[in-house]
């Protein structure tokens, strides 16, 4: 049974694997967003994305093999630390896009001051630097940041000609916009329920994923709830609880529910595997009358697509949803960590970069397939 305030995923129920067990190793927003991410509670290693794009590779060489959606309203714990390729060579870091903004991709195109910029100059530029890059390399074998970096200008060199049309949404036909409800103003969604803005934002980068995916990015990664303005609205609600998660939640079930839906009817769902996460949940228990606490005891990730067994609850909470009901046998994140590379055809075990005297991985030294839920 789901709330009336992500009844749009009701829908696609059949299609998700719940998970409502899953614990976390810290209760601080920056250690448990880092751990979701990277697998480790500190800074210094690889996205899961990043991890992914090594061991699968490109399938479009005009665009990134990891993207990133953040917030428009502002940047999660850690920021970049939590999608950079740290030891990984530097091509497997992600690039961010910020969807139906002014300018989506940084840098992508010359800054306006530069008129003297054109096709011929830029391309005898991209040469020359490419020789500069390629001569000092030689000379370096050993050190792949060079090489990590020609590749990051060679990829923003073809992404000036196919980045912009992958995300256009208005080439999207009318019933797809209505999908995901992007086909009215913002302001006018619901005002009786007060959503907002950021349901919209959110839905923009649900129906990006979308686009990235069907041509060729490996992994695409969206956050959601990272306001930093005062008053703020975001998932981290010590102060209204309803006030803040009742709005966020209908937007986030509209969004996921539209992309699922999208997925499925393209016959993409069934080789795309949808995670949905938090860092950790809330007590069950208020915090001032209308705010709760960090609670990383437990709470629940859902999976859909990509191999999943749809339809189906693993794991229990307890009668308070304050720690598993199974207390010995929790669901860690390197358990979604090992499912999820599972899922994608990677042994999470094998999947290892030599760095500093160790084999590391996505899962460090943990982590088990959670074999019921997959199909």
């Amino acid at each position: 049974m789901l709330g009336e305030t992500v009844a749009e995923l009701g829908a696609h129920v059949d299609d998700i694997a719940f998970i409502h067990n899953v614990t976390s190793k810290s209760g601080v927003h920056s250690q448990a967003t880092l751990l979701q991410s990277t697998g480790f509670l500190l800074p210094g290693f690889p996205g899961a994305g990043s991890w992914v794009s090594y061991g699968l590779g490109s399938i479009n060489e005009n665009l990134p093999t990891f993207v990133v959606l953040p917030d428009h309203r502002g940047m999660p714990s850690n920021g970049v630390k939590n999608w950079d390729s740290a030891f990984l060579p530097n091509e497997h870091s992600a690039t961010v896009i910020y969807p139906g903004s002014a300018n989506p991709i940084a840098d992508l195109h010359p800054h306006a001051v530069g008129r003297f910029v054109n096709n011929a100059s830029e391309r005898d530029a991209q040469e020359l630097l490419a020789h500069l890059n390629r001569t000092h390399a030689a000379t370096r074998e050993i050190d792949h940041r060079l090489e990590g970096r020609i590749h990051s200008y060679e990829l923003a060199a073809r992404m000036q000609l196919a980045a912009p049309e992958a995300i256009d949404m208005k080439a999207e036909p009318e019933h797809i916009l209505k999908l995901y409800g992007l086909d009215r103003n913002p302001q006018t969604w619901d005002a009786e329920i007060n959503e907002s803005e950021e349901s919209f934002e959110f839905a923009q980068k649900c129906l990006t994923a979308r686009r990235l995916l069907e041509r060729g990015v490996r992994f695409v990664q969206v956050w959601s709830g990272n306001d930093n303005s005062h008053p703020r609205r975001n998932w981290d609600s010590h102060e209204d609880i309803q006030r803040d998660h009742g709005p966020l939640s209908r937007g986030m079930a509209r969004g996921a529910a539209a992309l699922i839906a999208d997925l499925k009817q393209r016959g993409m769902l069934e080789d795309t595997l949808v995670i949905w996460t938090t860092e950790f949940g809330r007590m069950p228990s208020s915090q001032a009358g209308r705010g709760r606490d960090h609670n990383p005891f437990v709470f629940t990730n859902w999976m859909c697509g990509g191999g999943v067994k749809g339809g189906v609850s693993y794991g229990e909470s307890d009668n308070w949803g304050y720690k598993p009901l199974d207390r010995k046998n929790p669901t860690t994140v390197y358990d979604i960590h090992a499912t999820m590379m599972r899922l994608l055809g990677i042994d999470h075990t094998k999947l290892t970069w030599r760095h500093n005297g160790s084999d590391r991985r996505l899962t460090d030294v943990h982590g088990h397939v959670i074999e019921p839920i997959i199909a």
